[in-house]
């Protein structure tokens, strides 16, 4: 893979895009049909979404190049593969691309602005304060993955139906944030996080208990706006049920196994992903 694009993470992006577009269809709950203009608005904030989270991906590779060189030593930075000067370039373009691109949103969706302006200085505000404080760092990029769901809403005009799949998605990110840390614990430098505070047996307590929450409230849409009887609620409490048990496997031997932990949370996330899109059929 180009080094360029790995800094980037592409399947970062395509996930945060993708999440954007599932949240616009659930907000609109027709399937996938909709005018071109509905088409247009939700891409335009799928683009955005990625923008930012490419702009922050590089960020964080440009202000943890210390701890990459231990943690991570086959990154672009560290190799020497993208220069730093590149690096920091390409954070500014990708700042100023996306909200190039939400412009046309915020007349049409206010809210959209204000979830972008919000994403932004989180992600600023995480990479220049917050990293270092383990846990609340955590918190934010739950908050962020949260974001996605909702903007994608706000963009179909709908943001409050997404707010169940946003607090599965903050959760699910917690838990997986946490697995990361407890991976990393022999090189961080300069963070206080919740492993080198409290240890590994705690944090895999508390991803376990996130994991949980996450799959009572995998329960909420089919308590609040779809039906179990219909075709939509069959197929989304199928899926889910799928991604709860994969959730569950990826915390299940904490603090053993953490790298396979961490990609079984990566798969559970892709998996319920499809369950959220199952929603827009209602």
């Amino acid at each position: 893979m180009q080094p360029a694009l790995r800094l980037v993470r592409p399947e970062n992006l395509v996930v945060s895009f993708l999440g954007t577009i599932v949240g616009g269809l659930v907000g609109r709950g027709s399937g996938v049909t909709g005018p071109l203009s509905f088409w247009a608005l939700v891409a335009l904030a799928g683009i955005s979404t990625a923008c930012v989270t490419a702009a922050g991906n590089v960020l964080n590779d440009l202000l943890d190049l210390e701890v990459d060189r231990i943690n991570h030593p086959d990154r672009p930075l560290v190799t020497g593969a993208v220069s730093v000067e590149v690096a920091r370039g390409l954070v500014v373009a990708l700042f100023v691309v996306g909200l190039f691109v939400v412009l046309p949103l915020v007349a049409v969706a206010p809210l959209v602005g204000a979830i972008f302006a919000a994403a932004v200085l989180s992600v600023l505000a995480y990479e220049f304060l917050l990293k270092a404080r383990g846990f609340v760092g955590n918190l934010v990029v739950a908050f962020l993955t949260a974001m996605v769901f909702l903007y994608g809403g706000a963009a179909a005009g709908n943001a409050a139906i997404l707010l169940p799949f946003a607090g599965m998605a903050f959760l699910a990110t917690l838990s997986r944030e946490v697995i990361k840390d407890m991976e990393d614990v022999q090189g961080d430098v300069g963070r206080t996080t919740l492993p080198m505070s409290y240890g590994l047996l705690y944090s895999g307590r508390v991803a376990q208990a996130s994991v949980l929450a996450a799959v009572v409230l995998s329960a909420v849409p089919l308590l609040w706006f779809v039906r179990v009887t219909s075709i939509a609620g069959a197929i989304y409490l199928g899926i889910v049920a799928v991604a709860d048990v994969i959730f569950w496997v990826s915390v299940r031997h904490l603090p053993e196994r953490l790298h396979y932990e961490q990609t079984m949370s990566k798969l559970a996330m892709s998996v319920a992903l499809f369950a959220f899109l199952a929603v827009a059929f209602r």
